[in-house]
């Protein structure tokens, strides 16, 4: 494959899993397209589906997933812990290989058009493709959630960028943008006080006075009795998985509570794991090429 182009789109349905395969089934479908990993999260009530092609094909897979999300979810009967707009809350195109984040940022222009067009669901531009400033970050975006988008859609500062400003009766709204990867990181704490999950996350996040490229919130998650940092790492070069958490436990310690487990959401770049391995087995002079399987395949 020439061209690969990475795309992740988040939707907001965790607890339905027929809907869920239902929706995946679209991209499965879609020639040209590879599906790599979907799961779903039944506290966040979202699912992360990760699918890679040409940029034509990733396209036509979005579009489809979208219709299919727009028929199946009813955002007006949704709840969950997870910030959301709409049944497909975020579409993100990621240039991997042979394709420019230029091309990444007209193709979102394109599908965010069709959106509109052929399901009447309002859309917003973030990231690289973001059309007004405060729009490159998806948290801004998102302010008020689904439920608070209905009266602010109205105010201009709030309009789509494509689409009239009101958003759809039963998928609300959805945003469409290009970026570079990310990795979805959440650590667990064995509490269930969500206060503390926030203060850790402030602690962390760029916008508080933390880590750059770092953006973190506080979740419950009921069904475990827990609380969690939940975060996306937008530059794992900079700021590494180990710093983050190794912060966290340092702050959660002081009051007096302990990381249970973390989790990855979605795919991972090998260097970002092979970055901690290096750091917590304080490896001295250690290169990627000394892992066995990339040594294989760089004789093959």
């Amino acid at each position: 494959m020439s061209q690969i182009v990475q795309c992740v789109p988040n939707i907001s349905e965790g607890r339905n899993l027929d809907t869920v395969e239902k929706i995946v089934d679209q991209v499965r479908q879609t020639a040209g397209v590879h599906l790599l990993d979907y799961s779903s999260d039944y506290d966040h009530n979202r699912s992360v589906i990760t699918y890679v092609g040409t940029l034509g094909a990733v396209q036509e897979a979005s579009f489809k997933l979208t219709k299919e999300a727009v028929n199946l979810i009813d955002m007006e009967k949704h709840a969950g812990a997870h910030p959301r707009l709409g049944a497909v809350d975020v579409i993100p195109f990621i240039p991997i290989e042979g394709v420019t984040m230029q091309e990444c940022v007209r193709a979102a222009e394109a599908l965010g058009e069709r959106i509109n067009k052929e399901l009447n669901v309002p859309v917003y531009l973030y990231g690289e493709a973001a059309r007004l400033p405060a729009r490159r970050n998806l948290s801004n975006i998102r302010r008020g959630q689904y439920e608070g988008l209905k009266e602010a859609i109205k105010e201009k500062d709030r309009w789509p960028d494509f689409g009239e400003p009101k958003m759809h009766k039963s998928a609300g709204a959805v945003v469409v943008g290009a970026r570079m990867p990310l990795i979805a990181f959440n650590v667990n704490l064995d509490t269930a006080d969500k206060k503390i999950a926030d203060a850790i996350a402030r602690a962390v996040r760029e916008s508080s006075g933390g880590f750059k490229h770092v953006k973190g919130m506080g979740v419950v998650l009921e069904e475990r009795g827990q609380v969690q940092v939940s975060m996306n790492l937008e530059n794992y070069a900079r700021t590494p998985i180990h710093r983050v958490l190794e912060t966290i436990r340092r702050e959660a310690a002081r009051y007096g509570v302990a990381v249970v487990g973390s989790e990855l959401i979605g795919l991972v770049p090998q260097k970002a794991l092979l970055a901690a391995a290096a750091w917590y087995l304080q490896l001295e002079d250690f290169a990627d090429e000394q892992v066995l399987e990339n040594r294989l395949r760089a004789g093959e």
